[in-house]
């Protein structure tokens, strides 16, 4: 029996999709809830399922292409996984030595894994645009978009001992490209023009309408985290055997923004035309960088939250976000955001508010320095804070005193504990 694959239902704010890779060709065999496509829209990337074990029998639409709910991808014949039918996988590329090859696939996200293996890719042989030299998923994409005389089909080549047969394999994927050279090709001075993905494009979007639309200032502070370092130190180990996760410090920011945003709700709030929507909830978001880009998954309703289901919704966020696993629901909404550019080492930046919020702070890099305390050098570590905010609706008093508030909270955490 043919059954059609479809794109699934996209969400209301979600108008269409590209697809950006095909794991399967005509002829080859699938199994019941293994992925077939990946569908790339303005936030994450979704997977296509097949419904049933069967033969992919027809690829409809070309990688690259745009897409909406419900257009025809591909048909299946279900339970005609017959081996006449499914052609030989293209050969592997030559395999790296043993330490290489180990050394690789040590590296590779599940994601990642996944879309290697598929096509019989070897990981070494991939140029790594990723932090320390990680293989991303976009590079992936990107090698299995190259010309049919990529490395993977000279592999096969090179060990056919007669012509090949015809390849099945799905309608090639929009190429990239080609890189431009001036007078001179030989200088090294290559170009090369590469289209946005939809999520970066829609990135630069949403930060050029937040800064045309929005009055944005940004405030500072410093905050002496000598309190939550200790306290952290104390716990540690048992927090994390009591809860299974790891006791961090997003938790205790997200708190002391919780009471902050008590004392002054219009930094809760967004503006909807000439009115100013006061949110009585708590959903915070905490900015994730991923390979394809920032992403900001939301903790709903946050101020009910432990600090052990906070530090165990962020882990959990952070891990989907690099598997390319997050739901457009994971990032729908939020109130109020929370970045932390002291993790790549930023010691101070301007963090630019997600619209339709009205402010967003960010952490920066823990760093010993030498304050006076009590009348007396010491070293602490410090971190410098900083709330940008919307102008418009927020006047420059509640933004600092708001700052002051997570101060006081952090610096004193047992403030957040007792509610005062």
């Amino acid at each position: 029996m043919s059954t059609e694959i479809r794109v699934p239902q996209l969400p209301e704010s979600v108008a269409d999709a590209t697809l950006v890779t095909w794991h399967k060709r005509p002829g080859d065999a699938i199994r019941r809830d293994e992925n077939l496509a990946d569908l790339e829209t303005d936030k994450v990337v979704l997977e296509v399922p097949a419904p049933a074990n069967g033969v992919v029998s027809q690829i409809l639409v070309p990688s690259g292409t745009v897409v909406t709910s419900g257009q025809v991808l591909a048909v299946i014949e279900e339970g005609g996984a017959s081996a006449a039918r499914s052609p030989a996988l293209p050969a592997r590329a030559p395999a790296p030595a043993d330490g290489d090859g180990a050394k690789e696939a040590g590296k590779l996200s599940p994601s990642v894994r996944r879309l290697v293996e598929e096509n019989h890719l070897n990981p070494a042989a991939i140029p790594a645009s990723g932090r320390d030299g990680r293989l991303t998923k976009s590079d992936v994409v990107d090698y299995l978009k190259k010309p049919a005389e990529a490395p993977r089909a000279a592999a096969a080549a090179a060990q056919a001992p007669a012509a090949a047969a015809p390849s099945l394999a799905a309608p090639s994927p929009v190429a990239r490209a080609p890189a431009v050279r001036p007078p001179g090709a030989g200088s090294g001075r290559a170009e090369q023009r590469v289209p946005m993905t939809r999520l970066r494009a829609r990135i630069a979007q949403r930060l050029i309408e937040a800064q045309s639309t929005q009055a944005l200032l940004t405030t500072f502070n410093e905050v002496d985290l000598t309190a939550v370092q200790e306290l952290r130190r104390r716990y540690l180990e048992r927090f994390e055997k009591e809860h299974g996760v790891k006791l961090g410090f997003m938790s205790f920011f997200v708190k002391a923004a919780i009471e902050a945003l008590r004392k002054f709700p219009v930094l809760n709030a967004s503006v909807d035309g000439n009115d100013i929507i006061y949110h009585e909830y708590y959903d915070i978001g905490v900015a994730v960088s991923t390979d394809r880009g920032l992403v900001v998954p939301v903790v709903r309703d946050a101020d009910t939250k432990s600090f052990a289901a906070i530090e165990k919704e962020v882990a959990d966020y952070a891990r989907k976000a690099r598997a390319g696993t997050l739901a457009i629901e994971d990032l729908t909404g939020g109130t109020f955001t929370i970045t932390n550019g002291g993790v790549f080492g930023s010691l101070m930046s301007t963090p630019i508010v997600n619209a339709p919020q009205s402010a967003i702070l960010g952490m920066h890099k823990i760093q010993e320095r030498p304050m006076v305390v009590a009348g007396a050098i010491a070293v602490r570590p410090m971190m410098y804070l900083a709330v940008t905010y919307d102008h418009r609706i927020i006047d420059g008093r509640e933004a600092v005193q708001f700052l002051v508030t997570i101060k006081d909270s952090l610096e004193d955490p047992g403030r957040m504990l007792l509610g005062i």
